[in-house]
């Protein structure tokens, strides 16, 4: 998915900057068309190779990275299986990295001639499918196909529904549900993300008067950052308790 770049107001990037440097070249054009990409596959070196010098030399006596990282992924498995319960520990290390990836790239973009790809729809929109598709797998592996169309229909059901018509209705509901919750998720983050950029971009151009607004502005992108971050894990870990069996939740 492309987008086409208007005059919106934007901090200056290393990408962007090259691309300005190289119009004309087929390279120019393949800098704008995958700048987010770009920045997108930085974030996964990045959080690739603490995983490996984390891991690398792990001990009973952990050094400063190794803690910090045992840190953060037992805080996130405690999230997820707060809400799942026990057996949530199997989708800690898609949620806990979807949460690590997320909080990271949104973080991007208040590093100087860098950029939040999640500013992006094309981003925020393949993440989202990320969650459905995997959310729909394991609905049918945990349910089975009959059980999860069961389950679509409005089961467990009371006396009333146990007719043709309301299951039939609560079915095509539950289907409308499920297919707007990725559009949800996605719209919800670029959105708030790609306003954290135009504040910032636009309160940049106030010159040094503007500094302590700038400054101000970038601690309020800061905790947005980390809110949306976690907004967007804790909605994906509520989706997987809607689909489990109602003895898993």
């Amino acid at each position: 998915m492309t987008e086409t770049h208007t005059a919106q107001p934007e901090l200056p990037n290393l990408v962007g900057f090259l691309a300005e440097k190289l119009e004309g070249t087929p390279y120019a054009h393949f800098l704008h068309l995958y700048e987010n990409i770009i920045y997108s596959l930085m974030i996964v070196a990045l959080v690739s190779l603490l995983a490996f010098f984390a891991s690398r030399r792990s001990s009973m006596i952990p050094g400063r990275l190794q803690l910090f990282m045992e840190i953060v992924v037992g805080g996130l498995d405690d999230f997820v299986c707060g809400i799942l319960g026990p057996k949530g520990k199997r989708f800690t290390p898609f949620i806990g990295t979807l949460f690590i990836y997320i909080l990271l790239m949104n973080l991007m973009g208040l590093v100087p001639f860098l950029k939040s790809s999640t500013s992006s729809l094309s981003t925020t929109v393949a993440l989202a499918v990320c969650v459905f598709l995997y959310v729909q797998f394991t609905a049918i592996r945990e349910n089975g196909i009959i059980g999860y169309v069961d389950h679509l229909m409005g089961n467990p059901r009371g006396v009333i529904a146990f007719t043709v018509f309301i299951p039939v209705l609560l079915f095509f509901i539950h289907i409308i549900s499920e297919l707007v919750k990725p559009l949800s998720l996605a719209l919800r983050l670029r959105s708030n993300v790609w306003a954290e950029d135009m504040l910032l971009a636009v309160s940049a151009q106030f010159g040094i008067g503007g500094v302590p607004l700038f400054l101000f502005n970038m601690f309020l992108t800061l905790l947005s950052s980390v809110m949306q971050a976690v907004v967007f894990s804790l909605l994906s870990t509520v989706y997987f308790a809607l689909i489990l069996p109602h003895h898993e939740e």
